[in-house]
């Protein structure tokens, strides 16, 4: 499909991961985006291969789900091993149980989430423009003109807001002269896509082997017998070489310490790992996201959760400035909330990272002696496991220091700026079990009052709704039950007490208090967030 020059509200520039999440999430709220790439199509290599719990309540959010859970595995734990010997065993089953609808880490190659973020663009009739490669951006206070190179023609194409979602050499960053900080690792690694024939390998267990000579790392795929094989390569040999991974293949053997058998090789790479970061996530009428705005080693599996969820972030702010429905302040707030998050996972990773790679003498004592037994001990513990599960996980990600947040309750343990926590809700109307986060499925707040009302406050609480924000806020009501305690321990209710909260559309809570209040419910919304009265979503 051939792109001409036209007006838009957003344009998004690169369709990876984060740019189709970004997309998706557009549409949802009834926007039709222009989303371009300068390659000829989705990309058929596995790359990303993690899918944490927290894109997954994302996915739950949008419909999409169940194609996920059924085309993909669970990674059942994690071995490590010390010169082919196994120093540690740790299960990671139902490790964030009751935490989330998702407690475990899911095995989803990008390239899946690629095509089923795609398929969800094809059902709601927005094209993406292959081979349209970006050149140039003039901004203005009110918009942005680009230059488009789409075959042998340049378009000129002006939008409200430019999306970069371009990747890691982000035209957009690099035009908009945002500094790109950080650095490179020393060590040229390896990537391999391959089927083997090692029974030995268990198929379910993420495998890591580190010795003197390197670390390599094994993570089962979906696939019978497939996996996922990353490392460093020693250092005598040449970057520049045309490398093929039977010549890799002898330093995986002595890492390992076994004899790794190739039955088909998929795909095989070479490539440098840096860790950098924006200075800013946005310019005037541009934001960056994804690995155009940070990137980092693959520990943990974050890279493209962390993407896919600045896409989220951004999307409903965004959506709701484009619609008239939020004052443009709003958008500041996506930087103040997502750069700190980038930051930590920056340096957490890089941690992380460099004690695995380091040869020192006495980093290789502790991982030989020390390690083996603090994993252990560690795993020993569930507050740590927990603690373990909400950072990898991402659900532990918190924005309860942004300024669209309001926390007036007494509550210590779930504050405003937290994730909405996920509790199974019994319906006493309908007689079945649901869950809070069920009740965000819609685009939009949730409002949701906990504690017993009488009749014509509802009634009251419903008028208001209907008349200031009519299709802007789904609303829900829990009355203390038997049943239901559960919900009013975790936000510590005490009986005859209430609790009123606002759930951002990327559910977040964005507002809590101890009394249900009009006035004060009006003021948040209105002066915290910048919601306009009288409209809808």
């Amino acid at each position: 499909m051939q792109l001409t020059a036209q007006h838009t509200k957003v344009l998004i520039a690169g369709a990876g991961p984060s740019g189709l999440m970004m997309a998706a999430q557009l549409l949802r709220y009834g926007i039709q985006p222009v989303i371009i790439d300068s390659k000829q199509g989705p990309t058929t290599q596995s790359k990303a291969l993690a899918v944490q719990a927290r894109s997954l309540e994302i996915y739950r959010q949008m419909g999409v789900i169940d194609t996920i859970i059924n085309g993909g595995k669970e990674a059942e734990g994690v071995i490590f091993n010390e010169d082919g010997k196994k120093m540690a065993s740790l299960s990671l089953s139902d490790i964030g149980k009751g935490q989330t609808l998702f407690p475990f880490i899911h095995l989803y190659q990008q390239s899946k989430n690629e095509r089923l973020l795609l398929d969800f663009l094809t059902q709601n009739c927005c094209p993406v423009y292959w081979e349209t490669t970006l050149l140039n951006i003039k901004q203005t206070a009110k918009q942005a003109e680009v230059q488009l190179q789409t075959g042998q023609e340049t378009v000129t194409l002006t939008c409200d807001w430019l999306i970069g979602a371009d990747g890691a050499h982000s035209t957009v960053r690099k035009q908009m002269q945002i500094p790109f900080n950080g650095d490179t690792y020393p060590h040229e690694f390896y990537l391999a896509d391959v089927e083997l024939d090692n029974p030995g390998l268990s198929g379910s267990m993420v495998e890591l082997y580190l010795s003197k000579s390197g670390f390599a790392g094994f993570f089962p795929m979906p696939e019978k017998n497939c996996y996922r094989i990353i490392g460093n390569l020693p250092a005598a040999y040449d970057p520049k070489d045309d490398l093929h991974m039977e010549e890799v293949l002898p330093d995986i053997n002595l890492v390992t310490g076994m004899t790794i058998k190739v039955v088909h090789n998929n795909w095989f790479t070479t490539y440098r790992l840096h860790h950098r970061m924006a200075d800013n996530f946005r310019l005037q009428r541009c934001f960056l996201v994804g690995d155009a705005a940070h990137i980092h080693s693959p520990v943990g599996g974050q890279g493209m959760n962390t993407g896919l969820q600045d896409a989220y972030n951004l999307a409903w702010k965004l959506a709701g400035v484009v619609n008239n429905q939020l004052h443009e302040p709003i958008l500041d707030s996506y930087s103040a909330e997502r750069m700190p998050v980038a930051k930590t996972l920056l340096n957490t990773t890089d941690k992380i990272f460099k004690i695995i790679l380091s040869q020192n003498w006495l980093t290789g004592l502790f991982k030989r002696w020390v390690m083996p037994g603090l994993l252990k001990f560690v795993w020993s513990k569930a507050f740590l496991r927990e603690f373990f599960f909400k950072t990898v996980s991402q659900i532990g990600i918190s924005y309860r220091d942004s300024k669209i947040n309001l926390h007036l309750s007494h509550t210590t343990k779930i504050k405003a700026g937290d994730r909405l926590p996920y509790i199974v809700v019994f319906d006493e109307k309908k007689q079945e079990e649901t869950d809070l986060h069920e009740w965000c499925s819609k685009p939009g707040f949730t409002f949701i009052v906990l504690g017993n009302l009488k009749e014509i406050d509802l009634f009251t609480l419903a008028k208001w709704l209907s008349q200031n924000y009519p299709a802007t806020i789904n609303f829900f009501y829990l009355p203390l039950s038997a049943k239901n305690k559960a919900v009013f321990d975790a936000f510590e209710i005490k009986e005859g007490q209430k609790k009123a909260l606002i759930v951002r559309p990327d559910m977040h809570i964005g507002f809590m208090n101890d009394v249900v209040d009009i006035d004060m419910m009006d003021n948040y919304l209105q002066n915290v967030v910048g919601l306009k009265k009288e409209t809808a979503f």
